[in-house]
């Protein structure tokens, strides 16, 4: 399925996407992908959301939401979606398209946050978290990225862990019953830890108790009945935001599988059908939809057309898959 017009396709695109085609599919040696990856600070939609930074370190002027966002108006409204401009969603873009953190740090992002940047929530101050699972996850990224302390968030998630093994955002209001979304965000500011650090025993621990919280439920199946869980399981849709669905989840089982040494666990081979069946005839991933709410700018297609991001990590899912599993 992977075709030389399907990669020229892939190819042809931001360096933020090129890089990891030329490393992940095309296999090129390190000085051709990385000499891509070093054009993200300079051009394309990395560049772009660089000129965006408020000298205050911040993004739009906020933490997790806008300076000034209305929390009762239109904006706020459940169907408008929450806006993406703030601070930490575009730490996460600039992050995993893999933008240099000399950038950032050269600009001390990470001291300017210390001073200026307090989250929503109680006004707490931004590299100690809050208490969003989600928010604090990726802080947890971003903070290693940027060379930020988050030991305390990282102390966070070992003391919140839920006696079924994951982790809810909803905790703070009696939730004792994990979330997909919130394990998988969860586990992935774990794995972020654990190779930036090499992690301690209890960090590990509780990444793989978190990973076997999804791997009973073949990453998308209650546990009670078998059933899917929701319909969002195998609606994909770029950027994945903090959202859940089982190629964001093999995503994640890819790289945690290259930091471990492990091989795919069988328990996921009815999730990696729902994405291989998603594969158009042309080797393609159509996109979903894309997420309500502000954002700087689009970084993909609209609904029901063939996403290059998409393909990108279906294809790239498939191949780690297929290469272990007869």
């Amino acid at each position: 399925m992977v075709t030389p017009a399907l990669i020229a396709w892939l190819r042809d695109s931001d360096p933020a996407l090129r890089w990891q085609v030329e490393r992940d599919l095309m296999c090129e040696p390190p000085e051709v992908w990385e000499a891509t990856r070093a054009r993200i600070a300079t051009e394309g939609f990395g560049a772009r959301l660089l000129a965006f930074q408020d000298p205050d370190g911040q993004w739009a002027g906020g933490a997790y939401f806008p300076g000034g966002f209305d929390f009762h108006g239109p904006e706020a409204a459940e169907d408008a979606g929450q806006p993406w401009t703030a601070t930490t969603w575009t730490l996460n873009s600039l992050r995993e398209w893999g933008l240099d953190s000399a950038v950032l740090r050269e600009r001390r992002t990470a001291e300017l946050l210390a001073e200026n940047s307090r989250w929503e929530y109680e006004n707490l101050p931004y590299w100690g978290g809050e208490v969003d699972c989600c928010i604090n996850a990726v802080t947890v990224s971003n903070g290693l990225w940027l060379g930020a302390d988050i030991t305390g968030i990282v102390d966070w998630f070992l003391e919140h862990r839920l006696p079924d093994g994951g982790w809810n955002c909803e905790w703070v209001e009696g939730s004792t019953r994990s979330s997909f979304h919130s394990t998988l965000n969860s586990l992935k500011g774990l794995l972020a830890y654990d190779v930036a650090t090499g992690g301690t025993d209890a960090t590990r621990a509780a990444r793989h108790g978190g990973e076997e919280y999804l791997l009973q439920r073949g990453l998308f199946r209650r546990l009670s009945t078998g059933e899917p869980v929701a319909p969002w399981v195998d609606g994909f849709a770029y950027p994945f935001r903090w959202f859940y669905n089982v190629l964001n989840a093999a995503e994640y089982f890819r790289q945690a599988s290259l930091l471990d040494g492990a091989t795919p666990d069988p328990r996921m081979a009815d999730a990696i059908e729902l994405i291989r069946g998603a594969r158009q005839p042309d080797g393609t991933w159509l996109q979903a939809r894309r997420h309500p709410g502000r954002v700087w700018f689009e970084v993909d297609v609209p609904a029901g057309e063939p996403s290059k991001w998409l393909t990108l990590f279906g294809t790239r899912v498939l191949a780690w898959w297929d290469s272990h599993t007869p």
